[in-house]
C-alpha cells in the first residue's frame, strides 16, 4: 500500500464516520434497561431434588465400594 493509497484510505474514513463529540453521552440511563433484559433472559432456580437416576448411582458407588475396596481412593480422587 503506497502513501497515496493510505491517505485515500484516511479521507473516506474520516468522511464515513462522523466526528464524535467530547461529552457525548446516551440519551437516557441504559443500566435499568440492562437489568430489566437480565431479568428477562435469567432462567427460574431449579429445584433441588433427588431423581431415581441419582439414587442409582450412588447404589452404584457403594456397590463398587464394597466389592472393590480398593478402588475408594480412585473414586475419591475423581469425585
Amino acid at each position: 500500500m503506497s502513501g497515496h493509497d493510505e491517505e485515500r484510505m484516511k479521507q473516506a474514513l474520516r468522511a464515513a464516520l462522523p466526528p464524535v463529540e467530547a461529552d457525548a453521552e446516551p440519551g437516557r440511563d441504559l443500566w435499568p434497561a440492562v437489568l430489566l433484559r437480565l431479568d428477562e433472559e435469567r432462567p427460574a432456580p431449579a429445584r433441588s431434588r433427588w431423581v431415581w437416576f441419582d439414587g442409582a448411582l450412588l447404589a452404584g458407588l457403594a456397590i463398587l465400594a464394597v466389592a472393590f475396596p480398593a478402588s475408594i481412593p480412585l473414586l475419591v480422587y475423581y469425585l
